[in-house]
């Protein structure tokens, strides 16, 4: 990978302090950016002041060509982007290509969330399941009882410690996306959840009141994929809808305030969305109900 890449990565590792993941996804984009234009100009030996809008232009062809989604591209273009920008600010290149080109409109989808009968019916599973006093079973109820009752992200659960927890204050402290923090709230049966998962932890790590929230039989942090498998394992149980996966639980918690009646800025600020933009689509999927009840329910609908 060339020098100016592995730049911009260290750039947005340590300096943006971005996720792991959010870091491997632009090295992948950046990646068929390169492969693509070497292709493109016929040679090993360029730099990046020869890359043009067309030739971006070109790229984004060339990601059509290999039947991406609308969505996947336009994530594309986006790295292209910031990696441009950078480049520009850092004196590497005189012009900026990537300004002015328009990412590809892509289809507005609704988030997948469950019914509150189905989170009902999750939460009634878990219960019964923590009843037999295991630690899976007590770690499961305190999964579900966090995701959907704060709605976190997978990543914020998954990097939750103990003493971020103000059990006095009913909140915990999670860092989100680029590292930034704030307080969500904790429900009562959250916190209850908690009390039983306790000494099922204690058994694992000892008394110690500090450390990973969520741990393995090993004591270590346990993992995403753990905590995955955990959630789809409650919902197929219960007869869920494919496709219903950890985020589906912070769709819901989003979805069920809205139509509740709460406030659409408090919710964003419960999600840690950047931008208001990202927390309307709830209203969408509220929207969409709404018609749904309509048509089924009016003599004349």
């Amino acid at each position: 990978m060339r020098e100016e890449i592995e730049a911009f990565l260290r750039h947005l590792q340590e300096e943006r302090e971005l996720s792991p993941n959010t870091v491997a996804a632009y090295q992948r984009d950046l990646g068929d950016l390169e492969a693509f234009v070497t292709e493109y100009l016929g040679t090993p030996s360029w730099d990046w002041c020869r890359v043009d809008r067309l030739t971006l232009r070109s790229f984004l062809g060339w990601c059509q060509e290999r039947m991406l989604s609308k969505r996947t591209i336009a994530r594309k273009l986006s790295a292209v982007r910031t990696f441009f920008r950078f480049l520009h600010q850092e004196d590497g290149i005189a012009l900026n290509p990537a300004r002015g080109i328009r990412s590809p409109r892509g289809e507005r989808r609704l988030p997948g969330h469950l019914p509150r009968r189905g989170v009902d019916q999750v939460f009634s599973l878990a219960e019964r399941q923590a009843e037999e006093s295991t630690l899976g079973g007590a770690r499961s109820l305190l999964v579900i009882e966090i995701l959907y009752g704060s709605g976190l992200r997978l990543s914020e659960l998954h990097g939750m410690n103990l003493e971020e927890i103000d059990l006095k204050g009913h909140q915990v402290r999670v860092r989100g996306k680029g590292r930034k923090e704030r307080v969500v709230p904790l429900t009562s049966s959250a916190l209850r959840a908690l009390s039983r998962y306790g000494p099922r932890r204690a058994e694992i790590v000892g008394s110690s009141e500090q450390g990973p929230l969520l741990v393995n039989r090993r004591g270590e942090r346990l993992s995403r994929r753990s905590i995955q498998r955990c959630v789809r394992r409650l919902i197929r149980e219960v007869g869920g809808e494919e496709g219903v996966s950890v985020h589906s639980l912070r769709h819901s918690f989003a979805t069920h305030l809205l139509d509740a009646g709460a406030d659409l800025m408090a919710v964003k600020e419960l999600l840690g969305h950047a931008s208001l933009s990202t927390t309307q689509i709830y209203t969408h999927t509220s929207r969409e109900r709404l018609s749904q009840v309509y048509q089924t329910a009016h003599p004349r609908a």
